[in-house]
């Protein structure tokens, strides 16, 4: 399959500037870039459209310029905002643009005959001089034109907010990397989120103006769920593609849990999976949902890209351990974030070695309401440690039961449990 047929497939283009690129790209090695803003020291999954474009872009034999904003990030880029971004300081850029460029390296090969080239445009911009700039950049650009962009209208007539002259030069700074890129590194093809069109064909002109070059633009669709809801957040905020930040275990349920609808569409966004394999999973899918079979492909193949197979093994073992299966060799961090919403009660670590029987503990942890309850729950076989099932009433605490040092689960039927730390 042709890239752009790819492309098309996957469902990643929304606008193309020339209807011949398909061609161009079949034909040529082209070079082309995509920019990520360094507004935190890790992109979040609605950057992992345009990264896996750039993915796609690679292995079709292109070379990938992966342009990380630590020149523009200074001033942030108004495009779908409300309101002025808070201003960063440029030692905050920096480490934002280290943390990026590492993420960006489990996507790109940046070794081989299309090696990918990370780039930080502070390189460039934090050294023009601004006469020389307005009057060799600026003098191309139409304030009728730049007052006609969405992303400044919509600021304009928000008399709370307005848009800054800071703001509203971003589509300059962003133009003038396009044009930079293209003396530097030939580069003739820019890619983006389509609320990027604007400043991709504006770069594009400016390239055209000065260079007579021949430029080309494609954008990506803004990723939503079928229910319009917004796409990349939980409960908890951003789900980020730093494990630090997101745990591989919360990343991994993320995808698990997403709905029937979106799921395929996910698949093709989000995977290297093969146009067959993917069409037999929008079958299982039809046919046995409950299996959940494509949201488990999801769930690997994202999590596996992102975080490896170490993380990937540990998210699906902690998925299973909520269903009964093996605790043992979670670790700290992944426990707490599976059991941190379940009542928990403490006790000292001396309690381990004072011989007193576990009912008494998980009555005074208010596990039961009476040492009775608890007797009657272990005779029906609903009394777990850990997972594994207590069939004595006279079983002791003791430290075989702890995992990762402090911690015991305890199970109350099928699903109701309470969280023991020893301190």
């Amino acid at each position: 399959m042709s890239l752009l047929n790819e492309l098309t497939w996957r469902g990643f283009v929304k606008q193309v500037t020339h209807g011949d690129l398909g061609a161009i790209l079949d034909k040529e090695s082209l070079t082309l870039y995509c920019g990520f803003d360094p507004t935190a020291d890790s992109l979040h999954i609605g950057s992992l459209l345009p990264i896996m474009g750039l993915a796609h872009f690679q292995r079709h034999g292109h070379r990938p310029l992966a342009l990380v904003g630590g020149g523009t990030g200074l001033i942030g880029d108004p495009s779908g905002k409300t309101q002025e971004r808070n201003m960063l300081d440029r030692a905050e850029v920096e480490r934002n643009v280290v943390g990026i460029g590492k993420q960006l390296e489990r996507f790109l090969d940046f070794t081989g005959d299309h090696a990918a080239v990370l780039l930080n445009n502070a390189d460039w911009l934090c050294d023009i001089r601004l006469l020389d700039f307005l009057r060799d950049i600026g003098k191309h650009f139409s304030i009728n034109m730049m007052l006609n962009r969405d992303s400044v209208r919509m600021r304009l007539e928000d008399r709370d907010h307005g848009i800054s002259y800071t703001e509203f030069s971003y589509i300059l700074l962003q133009s003038y990397d396009f044009l930079y890129l293209n003396e530097q590194y030939d580069c003739r093809l820019q890619v983006g989120g389509a609320d990027q069109w604007g400043n991709i064909v504006s770069g594009m002109d400016l390239a055209r103006r000065l260079r007579n070059a021949a430029t080309y633009g494609l954008t990506f669709p803004l990723v939503t769920k079928t229910d319009g809801s917004k796409f990349g957040k939980s409960e908890d905020g951003n789900i980020w593609l730093d494990g630090s930040r997101t745990s591989p275990y919360k990343f991994y349920q993320f995808w698990l849990n997403q709905a029937d609808a979106d799921t395929g569409r996910y698949l093709r966004y989000f995977t290297f999976l093969s146009k067959d394999e993917i069409e037999e999973l929008d079958a299982q899918l039809l046919t046995e949902p409950h299996k959940r079979a494509a949201q488990r492909a999801l769930a690997t193949e994202v999590t596996r890209l992102v975080h490896g197979q170490t993380a990937l093994d540990n998210a699906v073992a902690a998925s299973k351990a909520m269903l009964g299966g093996d605790l043992s060799t979670l670790d700290a961090r992944t426990l707490h974030e599976i059991f941190d919403e379940v009542p928990s009660a403490e006790f000292p670590f001396n309690a381990l070695q004072e011989d007193r029987l576990l009912l008494d503990a998980l009555v005074e942890a208010k596990v039961f309401a009476s040492k009775g309850e608890a007797r009657r729950l272990v005779r029906n076989g609903g009394l777990y440690v850990n997972n594994i099932r207590i069939d004595s009433d006279d079983v002791r605490l003791n430290d075989a039961f702890l995992l990762s040092g402090n911690m015991t689960v305890i199970r109350t039927g099928k699903k109701n449990y309470h969280l023991l730390r020893f301190v």
